[in-house]
């Protein structure tokens, strides 16, 4: 039983009472005859919280919340609470939902039936992927006479999992029905006549190459008919990402946003989806973390269920990336000849094993280097330039990139593609490079 803030206040009052009964004391008697009355209150009070609030065991809880969460997107959670007494009670509803959620709607204060029940919905968002659980429900029953308040935490433990926000994946599923790709800043390249593998026959059409034409073909039905091709199809698109402590942001990022490793999450669901949809086969590979995870390849899109699940708690270590150790222990895995997506945050730092991994992976794959551009560097340069700290700011962001120039330019000479965007960029960015492969029959 704790004091509620009606009886602090009564309280107050009769001690500032007696701070005027001892300068005037004709008040004496007043203050004396207020302090038995508001202990009879207290003890009246007491009494019938005892016969007239139920017990911690008898008042009961319960949480209906998803079993899956998505990064950074409200959902709503509601908490049911039932009253087996014969009397309707006054109850302020809190929740033990996980530290790290944001949450709105609660703490809420409720009238509760007699032998009735409440239902109170509250949201909640994600700020981290990974396992997570909710805790007890928790009431504050208040006194009849409202000068006493019982705490009860009603047990309620649920497990719930936190995963990427797989919202970009349904966007473009939903618009890619529509049509309307074009809307996410994804740019589909037609291409007729010059893919890998043969699709139909049909008419001869004004542009199609002589080397298209099927003679066989024109001569039995006595007119020009051409073979028209589609992008070739099973494929093998394998993601090497990053879990090292470059991957982690050099600016502190608002709560709102999603981290680059998050971001980094999203391109590669993202472009999964896009992959498996043209019929290539879906991998990933991690490293730099302390259990690198590994998931085989393959073509159907119950894959993309299975990359979420592999994934979902992954989070940024604070280990050094050894690119070269992770290429040697790609191509054990994967000996087919795939895109290799390497997702990773390359700084202005010289990495002695990064060019040795590009080299050796180029030997059997197509790579190409996925690499967050820091916004912080952005940052600066938009800054005016007004005194010598932000000069030397600019100065210095400057040099950053060159360096980093320098450093594209030496992979580019090695074989491997660079793609080098904001992290929010990275989604669209990717698939929109990976389309460009597919129609120049790269892949």
């Amino acid at each position: 039983m704790i004091p509620t803030l009606r009886l602090l206040r009564l309280l107050g009052a009769w001690t500032l009472l007696g701070l005027a009964a001892s300068v005037w004391p004709r008040l004496m008697p007043a203050w004396r005859a207020c302090g038995w009355t508001l202990l009879g209150f207290l003890l009246l009070d007491l009494l019938l919280t005892r016969f007239l609030i139920p017990g911690p065991g008898r008042l009961s809880g319960e949480r209906e919340a998803p079993a899956s969460l998505a990064l950074g997107e409200w959902r709503e959670i509601r908490v049911r609470l039932r009253n087996p007494s014969r009397l309707p009670l006054h109850v302020e509803l809190f929740d033990h939902h996980p530290s790290d959620f944001d949450s709105r709607g609660l703490p809420s204060r409720h009238r509760l039936p007699a032998r009735g029940f409440l239902e109170q919905p509250y949201q909640v968002r994600p700020t981290a992927r990974g396992h997570r659980g909710f805790g007890p429900i928790q009431v504050r029953l208040h006194t009849s006479l409202g000068l006493w308040a019982r705490l009860m935490n009603l047990p309620a433990p649920q497990p719930v999992r936190v995963f990427p926000d797989f919202a970009a994946v349904a966007r473009y599923a939903l618009l890619a029905t529509d049509q309307r790709l074009s809307m996410l800043g994804i740019l589909k390249r037609p291409r007729r006549g010059e893919g890998l593998d043969f699709h139909q026959l049909r008419e001869y059409r004004q542009g199609d190459t002589l080397r298209q034409v099927d003679w066989k073909a024109s001569a039995r039905s006595r007119k020009l008919i051409s073979r028209e091709y589609q992008d070739e199809r099973d494929q093998q698109v394998v993601f090497l990402l990053d879990c090292g402590r470059r991957m982690k942001p050099l600016d502190e990022l608002d709560d709102a946003e999603l981290g680059h490793f998050d971001q980094a999450l999203n391109a590669l669901f993202l472009l999964s989806y896009v992959a498996l949809k043209q019929g290539d086969a879906v991998g990933v590979a991690t490293f730099a973390e302390d259990q690198p995870r590994t998931l085989a390849p393959h073509k159907s899109l119950a894959t993309l269920e299975r990359l979420f699940q592999e994934l979902f708690d992954v989070q940024p270590t604070t280990h050094a990336p050894d690119y070269l150790a992770a290429a040697e222990r790609f191509l054990k895995q994967f000996r087919k000849r795939s895109l290799v997506v390497l997702i990773t945050n390359l700084r202005d730092e010289e990495d002695a094993t990064l060019l040795p991994a590009l080299k050796l992976l180029r030997g059997r794959h197509l790579v190409m280097l996925a690499n967050l551009r820091e916004g912080v560097v952005d940052g600066l340069l938009a800054q005016p330039v007004q005194d010598i700290e932000a000069a030397l700011d600019h100065a210095a962001a400057h040099d950053y990139l060159a360096r980093r120039r320098l450093l594209f330019q030496r992979i580019h000479h090695h074989g491997a593609g660079v793609l080098d965007v904001s992290p929010a960029k990275l989604p669209t960015a990717l698939v929109n490079r990976y389309l460009e492969l597919k129609a120049g029959g790269v892949i």
